[in-house]
């Protein structure tokens, strides 16, 4: 494989991601979340969206799909190693916060997306699926 194909790939990649996660915050937002922080990074990785709601801090991972993939669903690919993560950077990101009493939750959203053919984006959902207490 040539470096501009690894480019291409990763780009269209970044692209579903970016595109998955702003559908998610705007689900999010219609279903009575606030969104307290997206992309939140330190040195043991990243939380994708930080949404506060009844007093709870929910934690959100967003996976993003395409329709017809063949790596499984969005849903089925945070596994375990992929939770373990997620956990362990939001003990970091409770601590920095200091919302060490707060309840916690661990949400999943899976969006399964297509290719938007002359649309404003270059995407479309075809599914949203929250998965509340994923793990």
């Amino acid at each position: 494989m040539n470096h501009a194909n690894r480019s291409t790939k990763s780009d269209t990649r970044q692209a579903i991601g970016k595109f998955g996660e702003d559908e998610a915050v705007k689900y999010l937002k219609e279903q009575g979340y606030s969104v307290a922080h997206r992309n939140w990074r330190c040195r043991t990785g990243e939380l994708d969206i930080v949404a506060m709601r009844d007093e709870a801090v929910i934690i959100v991972e967003v996976r993003t799909r395409r329709a017809g993939g063949r790596f499984g669903t969005a849903a089925e690919s945070v596994d375990a190693r992929k939770q373990l993560q997620v956990r362990s950077t939001a003990e970091v990101y409770l601590a920095m916060q200091k919302l060490h009493q707060s309840a916690v939750r661990f949400d999943v959203i899976a969006i399964t997306a297509t290719a938007a053919a002359g649309q404003l984006h270059p995407f479309e959902v075809t599914e949203i699926k929250h998965i509340e207490s994923a793990f």
